[in-house]
């Protein structure tokens, strides 16, 4: 199988990989390592459930997928293009009933005004909120092709400031996005975490006015500078937290103890992207270390699975996994559409 091969099925693997992910560690979240062994037995050897449900963050995950496609399919995506559909699947899911998968609380409060009519979407976006809510569902902003490296960035922010308007929040989806668009185009991972941090210092004070329009204002910083500064400060010294414990954490230890348990943003960036850089050829075992860690483990390990499959593409899957993962059809038609 050759490299050109796996990269035009990046998406198809990225976005399975997610989901799996996200099953596998959906029944771990809220246990500490010593029950999630006892319950499931020596971690690299967990098995995908039976019954492959996931939880809010593949859900939200397909909310921006198709958000995405539909801004995209009108014209050259732009804000207000992106913005009205994706705040519409937001919406939705926040409407339904299989919106029943354990939400966070941060999602759940900005959707509430959201569905507001006359609502400026700034004014329902939680700007104290850096919950790992933003960036576990951004993937789709890293594969979709043909933007263009400011329309990615600014894309990707805007779908967290809908709900998580905190600066970090904002950060993290940007470098998750970016994350996922190296690793798909070829990055090897020993050189991912250090373009991260370089992309990070270019981007340090750059606020993207046309996407974000007056967001910081809602916040106490005395500029728009000072306020996405802060965001990537937080990416920044997690990353270099990150750069340490590829060099030194045992993979047989749990990864919250050393990049953190990934409740907030950048903590569930670096401790996915640890799981994934242990185990960068082995995308199961990478898995399976990220739902057997203490921490927000279905989140850790949607995000693990997103940079994996990016990375190895759709055959990094066993297809007894994926087939019976739940939402596969709308996963697989978003990831034919962009490996097209």
């Amino acid at each position: 199988m050759t490299a050109t091969t796996v990269q035009k099925r990046a998406a198809t693997g990225s976005l399975i990989g997610l989901a799996l992910g996200d099953a596998l560690g959906f029944p771990t979240e809220f246990n500490d390592v010593p029950s999630i062994l006892a319950k499931c037995g020596p971690w690299r050897e967990m098995e995908l459930p039976a019954r492959a449900f996931v939880s809010d963050d593949t859900q939200m995950t397909i909310a921006v997928g198709r958000g995405l496609r539909t801004a995209m399919d009108r014209g050259v995506l732009a804000p207000k293009r992106l913005a009205r559909p994706l705040r519409e699947e937001f919406v939705d899911w926040y409407q339904s009933p299989e919106n029943n998968r354990a939400p966070g609380r941060t999602c759940l409060r900005a959707c509430n005004l959201l569905k507001e009519e006359g609502r400026v979407w700034q004014d329902a976006s939680q700007i104290d909120s850096k919950g790992c809510g933003a960036n576990m569902r951004v993937a789709p902003i890293g594969l979709a092709p043909g933007l263009s490296d400011e329309q990615r960035a600014g894309a990707a922010q805007l779908q967290s400031a809908l709900t998580h308007g905190h600066p970090t929040a904002l950060a993290a989806s940007d470098l998750t996005a970016r994350a996922v668009r190296l690793l798909a185009q070829g990055t090897g991972p020993a050189d991912l975490v250090d373009r991260l941090r370089s992309y990070a210092v270019e981007n340090r004070t750059r606020y993207h006015h046309t996407w974000l329009g007056d967001l910081w204002t809602r916040s106490q910083d005395p500029d728009p500078g000072h306020f996405i500064a802060r965001g990537w400060d937080d990416c920044l010294a997690i990353l270099d937290r990150l750069r340490d414990a590829v060099r030194t954490a045992s993979p047989e230890a749990d990864p919250c103890l050393a990049t953190g348990a990934g409740w907030i943003a950048e903590e569930a960036l670096a401790t996915g992207l640890l799981c994934f850089l242990l185990f960068p050829d082995e995308p199961l075992l990478a898995l399976r270390r990220a739902a057997c860690s203490s921490g927000d483990s279905d989140s850790i390990a949607c995000l693990t699975g997103a940079f994996a499959g990016a990375r190895l593409g759709e055959d990094a899957w066993p297809a007894e996994w994926a087939d019976r993962i739940e939402y596969r059809g709308d996963l697989m038609t978003l990831g034919a559409l962009w490996d097209a």
